[in-house]
């Protein structure tokens, strides 16, 4: 998005889209020696984890609505959807499915289910579980930085922080990725939702 916009940059972001889903398992299975596993919420939290989902869906868009972000400028975002090839209502509905149901499924694998993990090793569980937030935060932190001012971004960084912090407080509590993929997906409705609304009307 900065250093190699276009072809070089969106190839080195699918391969470090790969990596992120490739090192977590190769590490699970070949250093731990874990069983294959499809996280099964054993403990239950689905219904938690749908009630924490509308909970954010209804700060997101409440917050937008307050905010007033009718008023920010749309074309750093209209220029970045265009080159992606999402100028149109029905790709970009497609693609904003795509990216609630598969990215927030990877982001719960990486960020709850390994980083949180991992750091529960070295770290007690409370300062684990702000690690993996932090992690997820950073993550996100430089593409909101392209579409937002310096203040919205502060705002809009603040709300995946607690979206990690919730989810990371979900996985800890069930031990499954589940429960913090739905609220994870009912948050990213909201996102896109309100992306939509922006750029569509």
């Amino acid at each position: 998005m900065i250093l190699a916009p276009g072809p070089l940059g969106r190839a080195l972001f699918l391969a470090a889209k790969v990596w992120l889903l490739v090192f977590p398992a190769l590490w699970y299975l070949k250093v731990e020696k874990g069983p294959l596993s499809w996280s099964p919420p054993r403990l239950g939290g689905l219904g938690v984890g749908a009630l924490s989902g509308f909970a954010i869906l209804a700060a997101i868009v409440a917050g937008a609505w307050l905010l007033g972000a009718r008023t920010m400028d749309l074309a750093p975002l209209r220029a970045t959807v265009e080159e992606m090839g999402l100028g149109t209502p029905g790709t970009y509905l497609a693609a904003a499915a795509g990216w609630t149901l598969a990215n927030s499924l990877v982001e719960e694998y990486v960020y709850r289910w390994f980083v949180f993990r991992q750091s529960e090793k070295l770290f007690a569980a409370t300062w684990a579980m702000l690690m993996s937030a932090i992690a997820f935060t950073l993550h996100h932190v430089i593409a909101i930085g392209q579409y937002l001012k310096p203040t919205q971004t502060v705002l809009a960084s603040t709300g995946v922080f607690i979206g990690g912090v919730v989810w990371v407080r979900l996985y800890s509590r069930y031990r499954s990725i589940w429960p913090g993929w739905i609220s994870h997906v009912l948050a990213d409705i909201a996102v896109f939702g309100v992306g939509g609304w922006l750029l569509f009307g």
